[in-house]
């Protein structure tokens, strides 16, 4: 089977396109991938590092205003369409599918008139333009939330749950923990605010530590690499505890994750689908500066049943934040309840979930 691959902009649409090829590579033979993005994009860099094949067109998203920059973007979008018909031609794709991002348009449109099998991702539970568009045309669309089918055609609509959920699974805990810096025989609490990290929870987790070293358990802090230095000459004023650990990134986080008892995170999709994969309890902060609020949302299919607790920026402080934590920490069988509410969440084969979808598309 010939598959194209298509998604950029952010590790969001990206990191499930890899982790799916990389799933499908491991389990079936006699599959071959092409990647296509956009060189300005990040997909550029991660699928080249990943040795994918890459072809590059250039296309651009449309304002949310009124604006003529968008006359240039339909031109972008029609003359992406028309290269993407050649490539496609040339690869003799068997089947298509988009993961997100402006990107997509073009590709998975022009998939769908050449009469190629196509299916889209969402892994948000609610959808962004690109994807609401493309639902008109394609033949499935996959979602990791129940809360999004209300936004696709019914029909067409199959929960697969997201790539990334696959590869978190079958980590060495005690490995996690170690590299980590963390101990073996004390619980421990994970906070980080995504890739770049994120002030608001910083300023939070400063003012949390003089009560942080008071705790049984342990914390593991990821700054993201822009703060680390700014936080770090916050922690020597107030001092820093035995027990909490600040790092500025973490290159092995499915392993980290598997040793882990509690997150404090964001609430992007492909955090939440690696958390309810592996059964991890978290409080949420979702970021107020994405589209649509669709944090706040992706956060509620977990709150509403129970395992995560919602914790807004705009209500956060060191106070509240240990309160929370606490909360759960230190009450074994709350602990446990959000422990199997969460796994009951998740979707561990959502890789081969997604790669049956391909299969049955292609079959029509």
């Amino acid at each position: 089977m010939k598959i194209v691959v298509s998604g950029g902009g952010t590790g969001g649409h990206i990191y499930p396109a890899l982790a799916l090829i990389r799933e499908i590579q491991k389990e079936v033979k006699d599959v071959e991938f092409l990647y296509i993005g956009t060189e300005a994009g990040l997909e550029s860099k991660l699928v080249r590092r990943e040795d994918i094949p890459f072809k590059a067109i250039h296309i651009t998203g449309f304002k949310r205003k009124l604006s003529p920059e968008n006359l240039k973007t339909v031109w972008r979008f029609i003359s992406g369409v028309n290269k993407c018909k050649k490539i496609l031609k040339e690869f003799k794709a068997d089947v298509v599918i988009g993961t997100g991002g402006y990107v997509c348009g073009p590709v998975v449109y022009a998939a769908a008139k050449m009469g190629i099998a196509t299916i889209i991702h969402e892994q948000n539970s609610v959808p962004g333009l690109t994807n609401k568009f493309l639902s008109k045309y394609v033949d499935k669309v996959a979602t990791c939330f129940a809360e999004a089918e209300q936004f696709f055609p019914k029909e067409k609509v199959v929960l697969t749950g997201n790539p990334r959920a696959s590869e978190v699974l079958n980590q060495d805990a005690i490995k996690g923990k170690l590299s980590a810096g963390l101990k073996l025989k004390d619980p421990a609490v994970l906070i980080f605010g995504g890739s770049r990290g994120a002030r608001p929870i910083n300023d939070a987790v400063i003012s949390a530590l003089p009560e942080f070293g008071k705790k049984s358990y342990q914390v593991l802090y990821v700054t993201g690499e822009v703060h680390y230095e700014a936080v770090k000459k916050e922690v020597e004023k107030v001092g820093n505890p035995e027990n909490v650990i600040i790092k500025p990134f973490v290159h092995n986080m499915p392993e980290v994750l598997a040793g882990i008892d509690l997150t404090v995170a964001r609430a992007g999709a492909t955090t939440l689908a690696e958390l309810t994969s592996l059964g991890i309890p978290s409080i949420l902060i979702p970021s107020p500066y994405v589209t649509n609020n669709h944090q706040e949302k992706n956060a509620h299919s977990l709150t509403n049943n129970g395992a995560a607790k919602l914790l807004l920026e705009r209500e956060l402080n060191g106070e509240n934040l240990v309160s929370e934590i606490d909360e759960i920490m230190l009450k074994p069988e709350k602990l446990q309840s959000m422990k199997n509410a969460s796994l009951e969440l998740g979707i561990p084969d959502a890789a081969m979930r997604l790669f049956k979808v391909m299969q049955d598309v292609v079959k029509k």
